[in-house]
C-alpha cells in the first residue's frame, strides 16, 4: 500500500474482523487491512477484546462499508473512520463501551463525550470493575506478539513484515504511532528517554 491510499475514500466489503479496531476489506486490487482511527479496543487476549471483536463482527461483518482513509501506518495498514449508512463505526465502538477513545491529544471530542457517556451507565468495559486500557496492557505482555497483524499486512500490501526502517530517534518520527510502533517493535529505546513506556514525549505525551 503506497500512499497514494491516504485520504482516500471507498466502498468495500469487510470480509474478515480480527479484533475490536481491525478489519480486512475486499477491493478489486485484494485485501486491504485497516485499522479503525481514533479508537483503541482490548487485545484478543485481553480481558474483553473478544467480545468487543464480536461487537465489530456484529455491526460489519459481511457488509459494504465507507472507508474514509487518514494515513497508512508502520505496519501497513490503512488508518481510517468506517461508516455503515450513515453509522459511523469508530464512534459506535466507544459509544458501545466496546474501545477507548484514542484521538490526537484527545483532540476528537465527539468520542470523549461518548466515552465519558458509556463510562456513566456503565456500559461495555466500563460495567468491569477495573478495565485496564490496551496500551497499558501491551507494556505488561510485550512478548505477546499478534502474529495475525503482520501476516495480514503483508497479504494486504506487501508490507515489510516488521516495518521497521532505520530510525532511531524521535525528530524522525512522523506521529506517535510511528513512534510507538518504533518503540515496542522494533525495539528502538532512544525514543524511551525516562523509561516509562510512553516514547517521544512530545508526539505522545497527551497519549495518556
Amino acid at each position: 500500500m503506497d500512499s497514494a491510499a491516504q485520504g482516500a475514500e471507498f466502498t468495500a466489503k469487510v470480509v474478515i474482523v480480527l479484533d475490536g479496531d481491525t478489519v480486512m476489506v475486499q477491493r478489486k486490487s485484494g485485501l486491504v487491512k485497516i485499522r479503525l482511527a481514533e479508537i483503541d479496543a482490548p487485545e484478543k487476549a485481553q480481558t474483553f477484546g473478544e467480545t468487543s471483536k464480536h461487537s465489530l463482527s456484529d455491526m460489519v461483518l459481511g457488509k459494504q462499508v465507507k472507508v474514509s482513509s487518514q494515513t497508512v501506518d508502520k505496519y501497513g495498514r490503512m488508518v481510517a473512520h468506517l461508516g455503515l449508512n450513515g453509522l459511523d463505526v469508530n464512534a459506535e465502538q466507544i459509544r458501545r463501551g466496546m474501545a477507548w477513545e484514542y484521538s490526537h491529544f484527545h483532540g476528537n471530542k465527539e468520542l470523549v463525550s461518548l466515552q465519558e457517556e458509556a463510562k456513566q451507565v456503565p456500559r461495555g468495559l466500563w460495567a468491569l470493575s477495573d478495565p485496564m486500557p490496551p496500551w497499558e496492557w501491551r507494556k505488561l505482555h510485550p512478548n505477546v506478539d499478534d502474529k495475525s497483524h503482520v501476516a495480514a499486512a503483508t497479504v494486504a500490501g506487501g508490507a515489510n513484515s516488521s516495518g521497521c526502517g532505520g530510525k532511531k530517534y524521535c525528530s524522525e518520527m512522523a506521529s506517535c504511532e510511528e513512534a510507538r510502533h518504533y518503540l515496542t517493535q522494533c525495539g528502538i529505546k532512544t525514543l524511551d528517554g525516562n523509561g516509562d513506556g510512553v516514547p517521544c514525549e512530545s508526539l505522545c505525551g497527551g497519549m495518556k
